[in-house]
């Protein structure tokens, strides 16, 4: 099978971090046969830099021939003194925007040597698995352009949905919620918002097309204490733009390390766009101690979601387990009794683990 994917390092340890999953991606194509093809382009603060914008032309249609996009992650001080619409913020805006890349997923699953580092009680934690879907391209993110009023003293921001766009991302969780533990919680602010309460009908109405699967409503407020109260209360989360940006940026923290967590922003016809959640980190750029274990996952999430890749998609997460087991952790992590190494020696420990795993396959295939 050859796939197009499109890189996209960005600013910051993205360029570090995405030669890590480039590596994994070649040794798990060389194992089943598979033949990636890779591509890099600019985005965000190197755009600019380079181009004198954050989302070039050339970045934009490599993207749009592609079969998947892996992203590093874009921002950082040098461009914050930039106008907003040429922010490097505005590439990665920009590009989900065009590629209508709806669908956000943010899967939350604490690795068991990683819990002590849970700002919550370890009983309380453990055994959590979320997915949180966001919807990505409405809301007051993309609505009329904001302005300011009475001479700056007053400003306005729009929020706007058309109906479509959240039957697309309400149908998408309970598609996902199928595939899972069959529990659907729906997360609006339907008491004060006219589109909150469009978004409970509609996913009223599409629980119908759903019978098997347990549905529950809850305001943004309540589901944000019940996440670090509750958090195996929850299966799938489904969410309007803004709050589905701070609820998956609360519950990412819960398993103790940000730099552990992917994210896919995809369509319906699979083609998706991969990062870790992770920001660029420039304070460490460079330094080769970046934790690249957000984005190899995040490779692991293009291999399952965008070319149904199950087999090797778990094969990478159980080397990234594996390796943390050993006790191997990054600067951002701490495992009593392990090693700290860098990003590198990580790489190469996942590579390591993704081999052994191959060599053992074999060995129990030649005697079955």
């Amino acid at each position: 099978m050859n796939k197009q994917i499109i890189l996209l390092p960005g600013d910051g340890i993205g360029k570090e971090i995405i030669e890590s999953a480039k590596l994994v991606l070649n040794s798990v194509a060389s194992e089943y046969g598979h033949r990636f093809t890779f591509h890099q382009h600019a985005i965000g603060g190197d755009a600019i830099d380079q181009y004198g914008t954050p989302l070039p032309e050339d970045t934009i249609k490599a993207c749009q021939n592609a079969d998947a996009i892996l992203l590093g992650a874009v921002g950082g001080k040098k461009w914050d003194s930039l106008p907003g619409y040429m922010r490097p913020e505005k590439g990665l805006l920009g590009i989900r925007k065009t590629l209508g890349l709806f669908a956000n997923l943010r899967p939350v699953k604490g690795f068991s040597s990683l819990l002590h580092a849970s700002p919550l009680k370890e009983d309380v934690i453990k055994g959590s698995d979320i997915l949180i879907i966001r919807e990505l391209t409405g809301g007051l993110y993309f609505g009329q352009p904001s302005e300011r009023r009475e001479n700056g003293n007053a400003v306005v921001d729009t929020l706007y949905y058309h109906r479509s766009e959240m039957e697309r991302i309400i149908d998408k969780a309970f598609q996902s919620a199928r595939l899972r533990n069959k529990r659907l919680t729906s997360v609006d602010k339907a008491n004060v918002l006219e589109s909150s309460r469009m978004w409970r009908e509609i996913v009223e109405e599409k629980s119908k097309d759903y019978p098997d699967v347990a549905v529950e409503h809850l305001l943004v407020d309540a589901a944000a204490m019940k996440l670090i109260t509750q958090p195996n209360h929850f299966d799938v989360i489904v969410t309007e733009n803004l709050f589905g940006d701070i609820l998956s940026d609360e519950a990412s923290v819960l398993t103790g390390s940000l730099g552990m967590l992917p994210s896919a922003s995809i369509r319906s016809d699979g083609v998706g766009l991969y990062e870790p959640v992770h920001g660029s980190a420039p304070d460490i750029a460079g330094k080769g101690i970046a934790n690249p274990l957000g984005m190899i996952l995040s490779a692991a999430l293009m291999l399952r979601h965008s070319f149904q890749m199950e087999e090797e998609a778990a094969e990478i997460e159980e080397a990234v387990n594996e390796t943390l087991e050993q006790g191997y952790y990054t600067a951002d992590l701490h495992i009593k009794g392990g090693k700290q190494i860098g990003t590198k020696e990580m790489t190469e420990m996942v590579l390591e683990n993704l081999t052994t795993k191959s060599v053992s396959d074999s060995i129990c295939s030649s005697y079955a």
